[in-house]
């Protein structure tokens, strides 16, 4: 059995069915010759920002498609899907409830079909491996009939939200003295809807004098075991102590607030 999504064009709802000998689609299977088909020429997700979720909230983002057709663009549609493929690997489909509206740019050929969607972490995204990159199926239907998709336009990023803490002490201290810097770096499960450490990651510390804006990076430490941070510094001159993660390409960069200390 092989897992195929098409559309349903008289309603603009979105389904995923099952079809025995349908083959893999590039370009559209569509019923015009290739040079008669829709052009797509953008694809948005969330406004091309990744879409970062915790452990319980809802989250909605925008999805949208512009297309262009000599006869005029009637319907567009958007899904995430996440796997190796849509035969045999699929093992996650995000897909938006509602049809999509579509609106006329400058010109009556060409329109931006957007719909809307809602992730809950608790219901959606069932297993932590699901964080990462998402593919982009998307297509468009002109208003003479013909249409074109693409299993696999590009890519989406969907991320386990971060939190990082920092504290800085004594407060305040003596010039000279030792300042210790903790911290803890963690992040959402989506499988027991907790946050955990985020073990093993790279975290700068950075150091903003009280009288300046700029934060200068002091040194990078890694995570423990627990995703706690911990490191000394000696204490020169007044000023804001923070910690800095990168992200990576399952969870988003963070940043705390700058800690004071006030050295004597």
């Amino acid at each position: 059995m092989r897992i195929r999504a098409t559309v349903a064009a008289a309603s603009g709802a979105i389904a995923l069915t099952t079809a025995l000998t349908a083959p893999a689609a590039q370009a559209g299977e569509a019923v015009k010759p290739a040079s008669a088909l829709p052009v797509i020429s953008k694809v948005s997700v969330n406004g091309g920002k990744d879409t970062v979720l915790g452990t319980t909230a809802p989250k909605t983002i925008t999805l949208s498609v512009t297309a262009s057709h000599a006869s005029g663009i009637v319907d567009g549609w958007v899904l995430l899907w996440h796997g190796t493929d849509l035969d045999e690997g699929l093992d996650g489909v995000l897909v938006s409830e509602g049809g999509a509206t579509c609106k006329n740019a400058n010109v009556v050929t060409t329109a931006t079909c957007s719909l809307t969607l809602t992730i809950d972490p608790r219901t959606d995204l069932p297993k932590n491996k699901l964080a990462g990159s998402w593919h982009i199926l998307t297509g468009a239907t002109a208003e003479d009939g013909s249409s074109t998709y693409y299993d696999s336009y590009a890519t989406a990023r969907v991320q386990r939200l971060s939190k990082l803490t920092v504290n800085a002490a004594p407060e305040p201290v003596k010039k000279g003295g030792t300042i210790t810097v903790t911290g803890k770096l963690s992040r959402a499960n989506w499988e027991d809807h907790a946050y955990h450490g985020y073990t093993g990651q790279p975290v700068k510390l950075q150091f903003r004098k009280k009288t300046s804006s700029t934060y200068t990076t002091v040194r990078t430490i890694r995570t423990n075991s627990t995703g706690t941070l911990k490191t000394t510094v000696k204490a020169s001159v007044d000023g804001y102590w923070r910690y800095s993660f990168a992200g990576t390409s399952t969870t988003p960069a963070v940043t705390t607030a700058g800690d004071f200390v006030d050295v004597k």
